[in-house]
Protein backbone atom coordinates (compact mmCIF):
# COMPACT_ATOMS: atom_id res chain seq x y z
CA UNK A 1 0.00 0.00 0.00
CA UNK A 2 1.28 3.48 -0.86
CA UNK A 3 2.57 5.27 2.23
CA UNK A 4 4.57 8.21 0.90
CA UNK A 5 4.17 10.96 -1.67
CA UNK A 6 6.75 12.92 -3.65
CA UNK A 7 6.35 16.65 -4.29
CA UNK A 8 9.17 17.73 -6.63
CA UNK A 9 12.34 17.18 -4.52
CA UNK A 10 10.50 16.24 -1.32
CA UNK A 11 9.06 12.93 -0.04
CA UNK A 12 6.58 12.94 2.86
CA UNK A 13 4.36 10.38 4.58
CA UNK A 14 0.75 10.24 3.46
CA UNK A 15 -1.94 11.32 5.92
CA UNK A 16 -3.04 7.69 6.17
CA UNK A 17 0.46 6.43 7.01
CA UNK A 18 1.15 8.80 9.93
CA UNK A 19 -1.30 7.21 12.44
CA UNK A 20 0.18 3.77 11.76
CA UNK A 21 3.63 4.77 13.08
CA UNK A 22 3.06 7.78 15.34
CA UNK A 23 2.07 5.44 18.17
CA UNK A 24 5.53 3.78 18.16
CA UNK A 25 6.83 6.04 20.92
CA UNK A 26 10.19 4.27 21.06
CA UNK A 27 10.90 5.53 17.52
CA UNK A 28 8.64 8.55 17.05
CA UNK A 29 8.12 11.92 18.68
CA UNK A 30 7.56 15.47 17.47
CA UNK A 31 11.28 16.14 16.94
CA UNK A 32 12.17 12.81 15.29
CA UNK A 33 9.21 12.46 12.92
CA UNK A 34 9.67 13.32 9.22
CA UNK A 35 8.86 16.88 8.21
CA UNK A 36 5.58 17.77 6.57
CA UNK A 37 5.67 19.57 3.24
CA UNK A 38 4.84 22.86 4.98
CA UNK A 39 7.86 22.45 7.28
CA UNK A 40 10.22 22.37 4.28
CA UNK A 41 10.44 26.15 4.55
CA UNK A 42 14.14 27.10 4.62
CA UNK A 43 15.26 28.92 1.43
CA UNK A 44 18.85 28.83 0.22
CA UNK A 45 19.88 32.13 1.89
CA UNK A 46 19.02 30.69 5.29
CA UNK A 47 21.59 27.91 4.78
CA UNK A 48 24.14 30.48 3.65
CA UNK A 49 23.50 32.53 6.78
CA UNK A 50 23.79 29.40 8.91
CA UNK A 51 27.20 28.51 7.46
CA UNK A 52 28.48 32.08 7.60
CA UNK A 53 27.44 32.31 11.23
CA UNK A 54 29.08 28.98 12.07
CA UNK A 55 32.28 29.65 10.09
CA UNK A 56 32.84 33.09 11.62
CA UNK A 57 33.82 31.62 14.94
CA UNK A 58 36.76 31.59 17.29
CA UNK A 59 37.83 28.00 16.50
CA UNK A 60 38.14 28.96 12.80
CA UNK A 61 40.19 32.02 13.70
CA UNK A 62 42.45 29.99 15.98
CA UNK A 63 42.79 27.13 13.49
CA UNK A 64 44.09 29.42 10.78
CA UNK A 65 46.19 31.57 13.09
CA UNK A 66 47.85 28.53 14.60
CA UNK A 67 49.17 27.48 11.21
CA UNK A 68 51.37 30.59 11.30
CA UNK A 69 52.72 29.28 14.61
CA UNK A 70 53.50 25.95 12.90
CA UNK A 71 55.64 27.74 10.30
CA UNK A 72 53.41 28.34 7.27
CA UNK A 73 53.20 31.74 5.59
CA UNK A 74 49.87 33.47 5.07
CA UNK A 75 48.90 32.09 1.66
CA UNK A 76 49.91 28.54 2.59
CA UNK A 77 47.64 28.75 5.62
CA UNK A 78 44.69 30.10 3.61
CA UNK A 79 45.25 27.44 0.93
CA UNK A 80 45.22 24.71 3.58
CA UNK A 81 41.94 25.99 5.02
CA UNK A 82 40.28 26.30 1.60
CA UNK A 83 41.39 22.87 0.37
CA UNK A 84 40.20 21.16 3.54
CA UNK A 85 36.86 22.99 3.40
CA UNK A 86 36.23 22.00 -0.23
CA UNK A 87 37.07 18.35 0.46
CA UNK A 88 34.73 18.06 3.46
CA UNK A 89 31.99 19.89 1.54
CA UNK A 90 31.64 16.83 -0.71
CA UNK A 91 30.35 14.44 1.98
CA UNK A 92 28.32 17.28 3.50
CA UNK A 93 26.41 17.72 0.23
CA UNK A 94 26.02 13.99 -0.35
CA UNK A 95 24.45 13.49 3.08
CA UNK A 96 22.42 16.72 2.81
CA UNK A 97 20.41 15.18 -0.01
CA UNK A 98 18.84 12.57 2.27
CA UNK A 99 17.70 15.14 4.80
CA UNK A 100 16.07 17.32 2.16
CA UNK A 101 14.41 14.53 0.24
CA UNK A 102 12.93 12.61 3.17
CA UNK A 103 12.75 15.27 5.89
CA UNK A 104 14.41 13.10 8.54
CA UNK A 105 16.89 14.09 11.27
CA UNK A 106 20.30 12.47 11.63
CA UNK A 107 19.42 9.83 14.29
CA UNK A 108 16.58 8.55 12.09
CA UNK A 109 18.80 8.60 9.00
CA UNK A 110 21.29 6.46 10.96
CA UNK A 111 18.58 3.82 11.51
CA UNK A 112 18.78 3.17 7.79
CA UNK A 113 22.37 1.96 7.97
CA UNK A 114 22.80 0.78 11.59
CA UNK A 115 19.27 -0.38 12.46
CA UNK A 116 16.68 0.98 14.85
CA UNK A 117 18.78 0.25 17.94
CA UNK A 118 22.21 0.31 16.30
CA UNK A 119 21.59 3.93 15.24
CA UNK A 120 22.53 4.92 18.78
CA UNK A 121 26.18 4.08 17.93
CA UNK A 122 26.78 6.79 15.27
CA UNK A 123 24.37 9.19 16.98
CA UNK A 124 26.20 9.02 20.31
CA UNK A 125 29.64 9.17 18.65
CA UNK A 126 28.58 12.40 16.94
CA UNK A 127 27.08 13.62 20.21
CA UNK A 128 30.31 13.06 22.12
CA UNK A 129 32.33 15.13 19.64
CA UNK A 130 29.71 17.87 19.53
CA UNK A 131 29.78 18.09 23.31
CA UNK A 132 33.53 18.63 23.13
CA UNK A 133 33.05 21.47 20.63
CA UNK A 134 30.32 22.91 22.85
CA UNK A 135 32.86 23.10 25.65
CA UNK A 136 35.57 24.65 23.44
CA UNK A 137 33.27 27.44 22.25
CA UNK A 138 31.93 27.97 25.75
CA UNK A 139 35.52 28.36 26.98
CA UNK A 140 36.22 31.01 24.31
CA UNK A 141 32.99 32.82 25.19
CA UNK A 142 33.69 32.52 28.89
CA UNK A 143 37.11 34.09 28.42
CA UNK A 144 35.54 37.00 26.51
CA UNK A 145 32.88 37.48 29.17
CA UNK A 146 35.60 37.39 31.83
CA UNK A 147 37.54 40.10 29.94
CA UNK A 148 34.46 42.34 29.85
CA UNK A 149 33.60 41.81 33.51
CA UNK A 150 37.22 42.41 34.48
CA UNK A 151 37.02 45.90 32.94
CA UNK A 152 33.57 46.99 34.14
CA UNK A 153 33.13 45.26 37.54
CA UNK A 154 35.42 46.61 40.25
CA UNK A 155 37.36 43.89 42.00
CA UNK A 156 36.28 41.18 39.53
CA UNK A 157 39.84 40.11 38.70
CA UNK A 158 40.54 39.86 42.40
CA UNK A 159 38.14 36.94 42.73
CA UNK A 160 40.26 33.80 42.64
CA UNK A 161 37.82 31.86 40.45
CA UNK A 162 36.66 34.75 38.23
CA UNK A 163 37.43 32.89 34.98
CA UNK A 164 35.60 29.78 36.13
CA UNK A 165 32.57 31.87 37.11
CA UNK A 166 32.54 33.57 33.69
CA UNK A 167 32.78 30.21 31.97
CA UNK A 168 29.89 28.73 33.96
CA UNK A 169 27.74 31.83 33.35
CA UNK A 170 28.38 31.67 29.62
CA UNK A 171 27.73 27.91 29.67
CA UNK A 172 24.31 28.54 31.25
CA UNK A 173 23.45 31.14 28.59
CA UNK A 174 24.31 28.64 25.83
CA UNK A 175 22.22 25.88 27.36
CA UNK A 176 19.18 28.13 27.88
CA UNK A 177 19.25 29.34 24.25
CA UNK A 178 19.79 25.81 22.94
CA UNK A 179 16.75 24.53 24.82
CA UNK A 180 14.53 26.69 22.60
CA UNK A 181 14.99 24.31 19.69
CA UNK A 182 16.20 24.18 16.05
CA UNK A 183 13.98 26.93 14.66
CA UNK A 184 15.37 29.38 17.23
CA UNK A 185 18.85 28.24 16.21
CA UNK A 186 18.13 29.17 12.59
CA UNK A 187 16.85 32.63 13.60
CA UNK A 188 19.94 33.28 15.72
CA UNK A 189 22.28 32.45 12.82
CA UNK A 190 20.41 34.88 10.56
CA UNK A 191 20.91 37.71 13.07
CA UNK A 192 24.48 36.84 14.03
CA UNK A 193 26.07 36.37 10.59
CA UNK A 194 26.12 40.05 9.47
CA UNK A 195 27.20 41.22 12.93
CA UNK A 196 30.14 38.87 12.99
CA UNK A 197 31.17 39.82 9.45
CA UNK A 198 31.30 43.52 10.37
CA UNK A 199 33.30 42.74 13.51
CA UNK A 200 35.85 40.72 11.52
CA UNK A 201 36.31 43.52 8.97
CA UNK A 202 36.81 46.11 11.71
CA UNK A 203 39.48 43.92 13.34
CA UNK A 204 41.27 43.54 9.99
CA UNK A 205 41.25 47.31 9.41
CA UNK A 206 42.68 47.88 12.89
CA UNK A 207 45.49 45.39 12.26
CA UNK A 208 46.39 46.87 8.86
CA UNK A 209 46.38 50.42 10.24
CA UNK A 210 48.55 49.74 13.27
CA UNK A 211 50.98 47.28 11.66
CA UNK A 212 51.83 49.55 8.74
CA UNK A 213 49.59 48.01 6.08
CA UNK A 214 49.19 44.54 4.61
CA UNK A 215 52.75 44.48 3.29
CA UNK A 216 54.48 44.18 6.67
CA UNK A 217 51.65 42.00 8.04
CA UNK A 218 51.99 39.41 5.28
CA UNK A 219 55.69 39.71 4.56
CA UNK A 220 56.81 37.02 7.00
CA UNK A 221 58.28 34.12 5.02
CA UNK A 222 57.44 30.47 5.59
CA UNK A 223 59.63 28.79 8.20
CA UNK A 224 59.15 25.27 6.84
CA UNK A 225 59.98 24.01 3.35
CA UNK A 226 60.08 20.80 1.34
CA UNK A 227 59.41 17.64 3.32
CA UNK A 228 58.91 19.60 6.55
CA UNK A 229 56.12 21.61 4.92
CA UNK A 230 54.29 18.52 3.70
CA UNK A 231 54.70 16.89 7.11
CA UNK A 232 52.77 19.83 8.58
CA UNK A 233 50.37 20.40 5.65
CA UNK A 234 49.02 16.83 5.56
CA UNK A 235 47.74 16.59 9.16
CA UNK A 236 46.71 20.25 9.02
CA UNK A 237 44.43 19.81 6.01
CA UNK A 238 43.01 16.65 7.59
CA UNK A 239 42.43 18.73 10.72
CA UNK A 240 40.47 21.27 8.66
CA UNK A 241 38.40 18.44 7.20
CA UNK A 242 37.81 17.03 10.68
CA UNK A 243 36.75 20.52 11.77
CA UNK A 244 33.49 20.03 9.84
CA UNK A 245 33.40 16.21 9.74
CA UNK A 246 30.73 16.36 12.41
CA UNK A 247 28.44 18.37 10.13
CA UNK A 248 29.05 15.84 7.34
CA UNK A 249 27.10 13.41 9.53
CA UNK A 250 24.28 15.43 11.06
CA UNK A 251 23.67 17.95 8.26
CA UNK A 252 20.23 16.30 7.68
CA UNK A 253 19.18 17.90 10.98
CA UNK A 254 19.18 21.17 9.00
CA UNK A 255 18.57 20.24 5.37
CA UNK A 256 15.38 18.41 6.37
CA UNK A 257 13.82 21.90 6.44
CA UNK A 258 15.05 22.90 2.96
CA UNK A 259 12.53 23.99 0.33
CA UNK A 260 14.49 22.45 -2.55
CA UNK A 261 17.62 20.39 -3.20
CA UNK A 262 18.99 23.06 -5.53
CA UNK A 263 18.56 25.81 -2.95
CA UNK A 264 20.42 24.09 -0.13
CA UNK A 265 23.12 22.71 -2.46
CA UNK A 266 24.02 26.07 -4.02
CA UNK A 267 23.84 27.94 -0.73
CA UNK A 268 26.17 25.54 1.08
CA UNK A 269 28.60 25.35 -1.84
CA UNK A 270 28.92 29.11 -2.17
CA UNK A 271 29.00 29.95 1.55
CA UNK A 272 31.08 27.52 3.59
CA UNK A 273 34.46 27.22 1.75
CA UNK A 274 34.60 30.91 0.83
CA UNK A 275 33.66 32.10 4.31
CA UNK A 276 36.22 29.76 5.88
CA UNK A 277 38.96 31.04 3.57
CA UNK A 278 38.11 34.73 4.00
CA UNK A 279 37.78 34.57 7.78
CA UNK A 280 40.95 32.48 7.96
CA UNK A 281 42.77 35.22 6.07
CA UNK A 282 41.55 37.75 8.61
CA UNK A 283 42.74 35.57 11.47
CA UNK A 284 46.12 35.03 9.83
CA UNK A 285 46.58 38.73 9.00
CA UNK A 286 45.66 39.86 12.48
CA UNK A 287 47.89 37.23 14.10
CA UNK A 288 50.76 38.34 11.87
CA UNK A 289 50.12 41.91 13.00
CA UNK A 290 50.40 40.84 16.65
CA UNK A 291 53.93 39.60 15.94
CA UNK A 292 54.86 43.08 14.71
CA UNK A 293 53.03 44.94 17.49
CA UNK A 294 53.62 42.71 20.50
CA UNK A 295 56.54 40.49 19.53
CA UNK A 296 54.54 37.26 19.72
CA UNK A 297 51.80 35.50 17.74
CA UNK A 298 48.53 35.80 19.68
CA UNK A 299 46.51 32.98 18.09
CA UNK A 300 43.84 33.16 20.81
CA UNK A 301 41.80 36.30 19.96
CA UNK A 302 40.71 36.79 23.56
CA UNK A 303 44.37 37.39 24.49
CA UNK A 304 44.43 40.09 21.80
CA UNK A 305 41.24 41.73 23.09
CA UNK A 306 42.86 42.24 26.48
CA UNK A 307 45.46 44.54 24.87
CA UNK A 308 42.83 47.18 24.07
CA UNK A 309 41.07 49.97 26.03
CA UNK A 310 37.95 49.17 28.02
CA UNK A 311 35.37 50.30 25.44
CA UNK A 312 36.94 48.14 22.73
CA UNK A 313 37.16 45.18 25.11
CA UNK A 314 33.42 45.46 25.74
CA UNK A 315 32.50 45.71 22.06
CA UNK A 316 34.94 43.04 20.85
CA UNK A 317 34.05 40.78 23.76
CA UNK A 318 30.36 41.05 22.85
CA UNK A 319 31.16 40.01 19.27
CA UNK A 320 33.17 37.03 20.56
CA UNK A 321 30.28 36.05 22.81
CA UNK A 322 27.78 36.27 19.94
CA UNK A 323 30.11 34.19 17.76
CA UNK A 324 30.51 31.51 20.40
CA UNK A 325 26.78 31.28 21.07
CA UNK A 326 26.01 31.05 17.34
CA UNK A 327 28.45 28.23 16.62
CA UNK A 328 27.44 26.38 19.75
CA UNK A 329 23.71 26.37 19.25
CA UNK A 330 24.07 26.04 15.47
CA UNK A 331 26.59 23.23 15.12
CA UNK A 332 27.11 21.66 18.53
CA UNK A 333 23.69 21.19 20.09
CA UNK A 334 21.40 19.87 17.35
CA UNK A 335 23.14 16.50 16.89
CA UNK A 336 23.70 15.52 20.52
CA UNK A 337 20.27 16.75 21.63
CA UNK A 338 18.65 14.65 18.90
CA UNK A 339 20.88 11.66 19.80
CA UNK A 340 19.91 11.73 23.46
CA UNK A 341 16.29 12.26 22.49
CA UNK A 342 16.49 9.21 20.25
CA UNK A 343 17.66 7.08 23.20
CA UNK A 344 14.33 7.51 24.97
CA UNK A 345 11.83 9.48 22.87
CA UNK A 346 9.06 9.05 25.44
CA UNK A 347 10.95 10.91 28.17
CA UNK A 348 13.86 12.87 26.66
CA UNK A 349 12.91 16.05 24.81
CA UNK A 350 15.17 18.27 22.72
CA UNK A 351 15.52 20.63 25.68
CA UNK A 352 16.63 17.83 28.01
CA UNK A 353 19.06 16.66 25.33
CA UNK A 354 20.55 20.17 25.22
CA UNK A 355 21.09 20.08 28.98
CA UNK A 356 22.84 16.69 28.75
CA UNK A 357 25.06 18.09 25.98
CA UNK A 358 26.10 20.97 28.21
CA UNK A 359 26.96 18.64 31.08
CA UNK A 360 29.12 16.46 28.81
CA UNK A 361 30.87 19.59 27.54
CA UNK A 362 32.16 20.23 31.05
CA UNK A 363 33.51 16.67 31.24
CA UNK A 364 35.51 17.19 28.00
CA UNK A 365 37.77 19.75 29.76
CA UNK A 366 37.99 22.41 27.01
CA UNK A 367 40.54 24.41 29.03
CA UNK A 368 43.04 21.58 28.45
CA UNK A 369 42.31 21.23 24.72
CA UNK A 370 42.97 24.95 24.22
CA UNK A 371 46.03 25.11 26.48
CA UNK A 372 48.32 24.54 23.45
CA UNK A 373 47.78 24.66 19.68
CA UNK A 374 49.19 21.14 19.27
CA UNK A 375 46.47 19.79 21.56
CA UNK A 376 43.88 21.52 19.39
CA UNK A 377 44.78 20.54 15.83
CA UNK A 378 46.67 17.25 16.21
CA UNK A 379 45.22 15.61 19.32
CA UNK A 380 41.63 16.90 19.26
CA UNK A 381 40.90 17.30 15.54
CA UNK A 382 43.06 14.38 14.42
CA UNK A 383 41.67 11.87 16.90
CA UNK A 384 38.00 12.60 16.44
CA UNK A 385 38.45 12.78 12.66
CA UNK A 386 39.66 9.17 12.72
CA UNK A 387 36.67 8.28 14.89
CA UNK A 388 34.04 9.83 12.60
CA UNK A 389 35.50 9.02 9.16
CA UNK A 390 34.03 5.50 8.85
CA UNK A 391 30.57 6.76 9.85
CA UNK A 392 30.71 9.32 7.02
CA UNK A 393 31.72 6.61 4.56
CA UNK A 394 28.98 4.21 5.67
CA UNK A 395 26.28 6.91 5.41
CA UNK A 396 27.32 7.86 1.88
CA UNK A 397 27.63 4.24 0.72
CA UNK A 398 24.23 3.28 2.11
CA UNK A 399 22.25 6.17 0.66
CA UNK A 400 23.96 6.61 -2.72
CA UNK A 401 25.43 3.21 -3.61
CA UNK A 402 23.38 0.58 -1.79
CA UNK A 403 19.86 2.05 -1.77
CA UNK A 404 20.26 4.55 -4.62
CA UNK A 405 18.24 7.20 -2.74
CA UNK A 406 15.20 4.94 -2.35
CA UNK A 407 13.84 4.09 1.09
CA UNK A 408 10.62 3.23 2.89
CA UNK A 409 10.01 6.22 5.16
CA UNK A 410 7.30 4.49 7.20
CA UNK A 411 9.58 1.55 8.02
CA UNK A 412 12.12 3.85 9.71
CA UNK A 413 9.50 4.29 12.45
CA UNK A 414 8.27 0.68 12.56
CA UNK A 415 9.34 -1.67 15.35
CA UNK A 416 10.57 -4.96 13.84
CA UNK A 417 10.27 -3.51 10.35
CA UNK A 418 12.42 -3.52 7.23
CA UNK A 419 15.29 -1.66 8.89
CA UNK A 420 15.32 -3.61 12.15
CA UNK A 421 17.96 -6.04 10.80
CA UNK A 422 19.16 -8.35 13.61
CA UNK A 423 17.25 -7.31 16.74
CA UNK A 424 17.71 -3.70 15.83
CA UNK A 425 21.39 -3.87 14.81
CA UNK A 426 22.85 -4.01 11.31
CA UNK A 427 25.89 -6.20 11.94
CA UNK A 428 27.26 -5.40 8.46
CA UNK A 429 27.46 -1.72 9.39
CA UNK A 430 29.25 -2.57 12.63
CA UNK A 431 31.70 -4.70 10.66
CA UNK A 432 32.37 -1.88 8.19
CA UNK A 433 32.88 0.53 11.10
CA UNK A 434 35.48 -1.73 12.69
CA UNK A 435 37.29 -2.10 9.35
CA UNK A 436 37.41 1.68 8.93
CA UNK A 437 38.76 2.15 12.44
CA UNK A 438 41.30 -0.65 11.98
CA UNK A 439 42.76 1.04 8.89
CA UNK A 440 43.37 4.26 10.82
CA UNK A 441 44.73 2.46 13.89
CA UNK A 442 47.16 0.56 11.68
CA UNK A 443 48.97 3.88 11.33
CA UNK A 444 49.98 3.68 15.00
CA UNK A 445 51.82 0.37 14.57
CA UNK A 446 54.70 1.64 12.46
CA UNK A 447 56.28 5.02 11.63
CA UNK A 448 56.07 4.13 7.94
CA UNK A 449 52.30 3.75 8.22
CA UNK A 450 51.69 6.79 10.38
CA UNK A 451 50.13 8.60 7.42
CA UNK A 452 47.10 6.32 7.93
CA UNK A 453 46.57 7.78 11.40
CA UNK A 454 47.45 11.35 10.42
CA UNK A 455 44.85 11.05 7.64
CA UNK A 456 42.49 9.02 9.80
CA UNK A 457 39.31 10.72 8.60
CA UNK A 458 40.08 10.17 4.91
CA UNK A 459 41.26 6.56 5.17
CA UNK A 460 38.54 5.69 7.66
CA UNK A 461 35.90 7.13 5.33
CA UNK A 462 37.19 5.20 2.31
CA UNK A 463 37.59 2.00 4.31
CA UNK A 464 34.12 2.24 5.83
CA UNK A 465 32.53 3.15 2.49
CA UNK A 466 34.06 0.29 0.51
CA UNK A 467 33.59 -2.28 3.28
CA UNK A 468 29.93 -1.37 3.75
CA UNK A 469 29.22 -1.37 0.01
CA UNK A 470 30.71 -4.85 -0.30
CA UNK A 471 29.07 -6.27 2.82
CA UNK A 472 25.61 -4.96 1.83
CA UNK A 473 25.66 -6.27 -1.74
CA UNK A 474 22.93 -8.91 -1.04
CA UNK A 475 21.02 -7.05 1.68
CA UNK A 476 17.31 -7.92 1.74
CA UNK A 477 16.15 -4.54 3.08
CA UNK A 478 17.12 -2.76 -0.16
CA UNK A 479 14.06 -1.73 -2.19
CA UNK A 480 13.79 -2.68 -5.83
CA UNK A 481 12.56 -0.07 -8.30
CA UNK A 482 9.16 -1.77 -8.39
CA UNK A 483 8.96 -1.86 -4.57
CA UNK A 484 9.72 1.84 -4.43
CA UNK A 485 7.08 2.69 -7.04
CA UNK A 486 4.45 0.78 -5.06
CA UNK A 487 5.19 2.90 -1.98
CA UNK A 488 4.57 6.17 -3.77
CA UNK A 489 1.45 8.23 -4.33
CA UNK A 490 2.64 9.96 -7.45
CA UNK A 491 2.37 13.72 -7.21
CA UNK A 492 4.61 13.72 -10.30
CA UNK A 493 6.35 10.98 -12.33
CA UNK A 494 8.84 9.23 -10.06
CA UNK A 495 12.43 8.68 -11.24
CA UNK A 496 13.60 5.64 -9.32
CA UNK A 497 17.33 5.61 -9.97
CA UNK A 498 18.37 9.09 -11.07
CA UNK A 499 16.01 11.77 -9.80
CA UNK A 500 17.15 15.34 -10.09
CA UNK A 501 18.99 17.00 -7.23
Amino acid sequence: MASQVQHEDIVTLTDAAVPKVSGNLSLWNEDLRPCTLKEHSWPGPKFAALWIGMSLCLPTYSLASGMIVLGMNWWESVMTIFIGSVVVLIPILLVSHAGTKFGIPYPVFARLWFGNRGAHIPALARALIASGWFGINAWFGGQALDAILGRIVPGWNGIGVHLALSFILFWVINVLISMRGPQAIGRLATIAAPTLAVGAIVLLIWAATHAGGFGPMLAAPAKIHGARFWAVFYPSVIGVIAFWATMALNIPDYTRYAKTQKGQLLAQTLSMPITMAVFSFIGIAVTSATVILYGQALWNPVELILKFPTLFVIIAGAVVILSSVTINVGANVMAPARAFENLWPRRITFAIGAIITGILALAMQPWYVLSAFGNYIFTWLGTYGALLGPFDGIAIADYWLVRRRQLDLQQLYTVGGRYDYSRGFNLRAIGALLIGWAISLLGLTSPKLHFLWSGGWLFGLLGGLLAYWWLMRNEQSVLSNDDYRRLMVEDRPIKTTGESV
